[in-house]
């Protein structure tokens, strides 16, 4: 009996407000234990909630960046469990109006593209944070209260594969949209992934499981796939599965029990009585949709048809937002988006991804950035002497004109010494000057690498060129 998964996902995503969602506490990531919270975001008695209207905002921009229909009503409700990291022992939420019904997202995994249906977006605060140390627990209420949404999918995935895809796209759909910072290593995006198998063509699910808190993609794809084979293996040893919450090792690898799954009735949900309800006006949501900035797919079909760049590139300038806008902005001061683009997704990014820059924290300005590749562009440096000077520019955050300056990168075009240094690498290479005069012109290209190192960027390219190509040819 062939068992097919399927997975369906509730992510949730911090918003970038600077306060909490019903309180003035700092909504900023960190700060000492309990020092961002306030009477209103601790639960003390007697103490109202006000609505953070940049939350609102911020959940119709994400509504509306994933295809959703955005409610003209909405209104709150409280969601009642008791939990030592939910200190008012209920969460502010929505449940039968959330302010995004409906919508979509397309991914790609295996050549394929899927549409990945939205069930509901909704707003609500996040809980604390709980920390277990010594056989004792303590309780930081910091990021209680911060502005989160939850966003909904339908089951419409069936592999690890799939559900990695999609929870990239949307982080980097809200990173964009100026929603949700993305950091999952500071927990602001985190997913509960809802497995379920059941044989192959069945018009029945499984009993599901639910994996909970995942904040990151690999810890993602190993839960997915670590709880599909745990289910299978029930299954075809003839054990049930329990329908109940789950904890992921990550050191392991493994799911482990953390209790029953609740259904929603277990909540006990009713309306918030302390926080009206919102109508919004034809008006209001047009001008919030306006406001949403060019969005990452936007971005990649203007650089491959506007700029003319590959699709390679294209997809790796996107796939980064910070770097996707360090290249707008050196395009901007030097406007030759060709070989910006090659140099940041070759050079800049191999820096990146060994570590010796932070794509969110890059050295030096886009703008010195243009210049260096306006400088070897325009024959003013090698294109060589451009990575030389890359290097400095991380390490000594010096303009690329003073590193060039101070270290003597700067092509002059000294016609004696080209010839006296291209007469003495040929007298070094008689062998392979024979080759070149008996028709194996694939030489040339050794003998130019030789002359290009011997004159370190002194002469360019061309003029290098011109007198080995004379001297070979006995012009």
């Amino acid at each position: 009996m062939k068992l097919y998964p399927t997975i369906g996902l509730e992510i949730h995503a911090e918003l970038m407000t600077e306060s909490k969602v019903f309180c003035t506490c700092s909504a900023k990531f960190g700060g000492e234990p309990n020092s961002r919270c306030c009477p209103v975001c601790s639960g003390l008695p007697g103490t109202l909630p006000v609505l953070n209207s940049k939350a609102v905002e911020y959940i119709i921009k994400a509504g509306y960046i994933m295809n959703c229909d955005i409610s003209r009503f909405t209104k709150w409700d409280r969601k009642n469990y008791f939990y030592p990291d939910l200190p008012k022992a209920y969460q502010i939420s929505q449940m039968p109006r959330p302010v995004c019904l409906g919508g979509y997202v397309d991914i790609n995994t295996d050549g394929e593209t899927k549409r990945m249906r939205i069930n509901r977006i909704h707003l609500e605060e996040d809980a604390g944070k709980l920390v277990h140390e010594n056989r004792i627990s303590l309780a930081d209420y910091n990021r209680c209260g911060i502005p989160l949404i939850e966003i909904v999918t339908e089951p419409d995935f069936h592999s690890a594969a799939d559900v990695t895809a999609f929870f990239e796209k949307i982080r980097l759909m809200l990173q964009y949209a100026g929603v949700c910072d993305g950091r999952l290593e500071q927990g602001s995006m985190r997913c509960d992934v809802n497995i379920s198998l059941a044989p192959e063509g069945s018009d029945t699910l499984g009993t599901r499981t639910e994996v909970k808190n995942l904040n990151s993609l690999r810890a993602i794809q190993r839960a997915v796939e670590y709880e599909i084979y745990r289910q299978t293996e029930l299954i075809e040893n003839g054990e049930r599965v329990i329908q109940e919450t789950l904890h992921f090792n990550d050191a392991t690898g493994e799911t482990s029990s953390l209790r029953s799954k609740e259904d929603a009735h277990d909540y006990r949900y009713f309306p918030d009585p302390d926080i009206p309800p919102i109508i919004f006006t034809e008006e209001e949501l047009a001008a919030i949709k306006a406001d949403i900035p060019e969005m990452p797919q936007q971005r990649y079909e203007r650089y491959t048809g506007e700029y003319g760049i590959s699709d390679a590139d294209a997809s790796v300038l996107i796939n980064t937002k910070s770097v996707s806008d360090f290249f707008e902005a050196a395009v901007k001061a030097y406007n030759n988006p060709k070989p910006i683009a090659t140099f940041i997704t070759v050079e800049l990014m191999r820096r990146i991804n060994l570590g010796e820059v932070d794509a969110d924290n890059i050295p030096f300005s886009p703008e010195d950035f243009a210049r260096l590749v306006e400088l070897a562009e325009t024959g003013k440096i090698s294109k060589d002497n451009r990575k030389t000077i890359l290097r400095e520019m991380i390490t000594a955050g010096e303009s690329p004109e003073a590193i060039a300056e101070r270290e003597q990168l700067w092509i002059k075009e000294d016609s004696e010494l080209t010839e006296k240094t291209v007469d003495e690498i040929l007298a070094a290479n008689p062998k392979a000057v024979e080759q070149y005069r008996s028709g194996e012109t694939k030489v040339f290209g050794f003998l130019m690498g030789q002359c290009n190192r011997a004159l370190k960027g002194s002469a360019s390219p061309a003029a290098i060129k011109q007198v080995l190509e004379k001297k070979l040819n006995n012009i």
